[in-house]
């Protein structure tokens, strides 16, 4: 069973131990700006873990094909972003032209191959031409796919500030009005991995609304302390929807988007069940101290600064690390106001985002449910838990329970 209150799920003790370390930023000795950020692995390297990741089924290449990324690895011979941007291109561009001569039958399949390696081609963040191709074919090639998807796939876009927030919307079978999920997808994955990963909670009667976070995809918010603004407007578009139970929604959010989770799960507790926030910064995230070591970690593939830059839609070390701490729900007091009930997680050993973070949450504010992995790293992944794992023995049992 889950347990409530300011205590970590008694049902997993032994596996997910209570953490009870005191509350501080790790921090290093800072030296000048342009030696903080690690230093990119070199092309041979950055091969080889991406080759080893992809034949291990490890994050980001969960769901790509091994023979795949070989392919796309052989034609690149440097750290060039349009050389990335286009390699992985070339190889999903095989299966997109073999979808669109296949049968009814056979294309779901090869159009969701394409979109893997599409998606992949502009990871983690589109900051080159040819990766922005490989964005606009990633998005192409997904809702070929989910074209074929029951339930069906429906593409909303919700008027914010003059523009719109594209989301997709599938709903269970036979229920009517139905609970759900709005899951936001975090730093690197975008909607299209969230409504993927996440179609799973229709088996259990539960819809899913996937959605950008603000600074990525097609959310036309930057990530700023005001973005909690598209989050009402959403909510405002599922109230409209009679075919959704607006008294039984969810907010929940992998990484970055944990955020999001927790600024949401303040703001709008009248209209939310309640909140997950698996993995996601607080405080001491948005510090120079921890940002200065955090870029340093080898646990993200590459690319990580440009990643985080490109939510703030700043370029520099100097403005990355001054516009941080505005974020912060310490700072800003949210961290003491009520909340929706909430579920915290992540792994102890997390290089991304510091576990003191979790601690936070679970010492402050609404009465708190959390999950930690002695041996996981970030979002508690490692040490036997899978995501998989971890979604289907601890957070769909807690959405359940709130829902019900």
């Amino acid at each position: 069973m889950l347990c409530s209150s300011r205590v970590f799920l008694s049902a997993l003790l032994g596996i997910a131990l209570l953490y009870t370390g005191s509350v501080q930023a790790q921090t290093q000795p800072e030296s000048q700006a342009h030696s903080q950020i690690a230093p990119s692995r070199t092309w041979p390297e950055l091969k080889a873990e991406t080759q080893r990741r992809a034949d291990n089924q490890l994050y980001p290449l969960i769901g790509l094909d091994s023979a795949d990324v070989a392919k796309a690895l052989a034609r690149i011979d440097s750290l060039d972003r349009d050389q990335w941007g286009r390699a992985f291109s070339a190889v999903a561009d095989q299966y997109a032209a073999a979808a669109r001569a296949a049968t009814p039958a056979e294309a779901p399949a090869l159009w969701h191959r394409a979109w893997r390696l599409y998606d992949f081609g502009r990871w983690p963040t589109p900051n080159s031409p040819a990766k922005l191709v490989s964005q606009t074919r990633a998005l192409e090639a997904y809702r070929a796919y989910a074209a074929s998807l029951s339930p069906r796939l429906e593409v909303v876009r919700i008027p914010f500030d003059g523009q719109q927030v594209v989301a997709y919307l599938r709903l269970p079978l036979g229920v009517k009005p139905a609970p759900l999920v709005i899951v936001v997808s975090a730093l690197d994955s975008r909607k299209e991995d969230a409504a993927d990963f996440y179609a799973k909670y229709l088996d259990h009667g539960i819809g899913i609304l996937a959605m950008d976070m603000p600074g990525t995809g097609e959310n036309p918010a930057a990530a700023s302390p005001e973005s909690e603004r598209v989050f009402a407007k959403v909510l405002d578009w599922v109230a409209t929807r009679p075919e959704i139970d607006a008294g039984r929604v969810i907010i929940e959010g992998t990484s970055w988007a944990g955020y999001w989770s927790s600024v949401v799960g303040t703001n709008e507790r009248a209209r939310l069940r309640g909140a997950v926030v698996q993995g996601g910064p607080v405080h001491f995230y948005f510090t120079r101290e921890w940002q200065l070591k955090a870029l340093k970690t080898k646990e993200y593939l590459f690319d990580l600064f440009a990643a985080r830059a490109a939510l703030y839609r700043v370029n520099t070390l100097d403005e990355f690390l001054a516009y941080g701490p505005k974020m912060s729900l310490l700072t800003n007091g949210m961290i003491d106001q009520p909340s929706a009930p909430v579920l915290v997680l992540n792994g102890v050993r997390d290089t991304q985002v510091p576990i003191e973070d979790l601690d936070l949450l679970l010492r402050h504010g609404s009465p708190t449910w959390g999950w930690v992995n002695p041996d996981g790293y970030h979002t508690g992944r490692g040490g036997g838990w899978s995501e998989e794992r971890i979604f289907n023995e601890v957070v769909l049992p807690w959405v359940q329970q709130m829902i019900r």
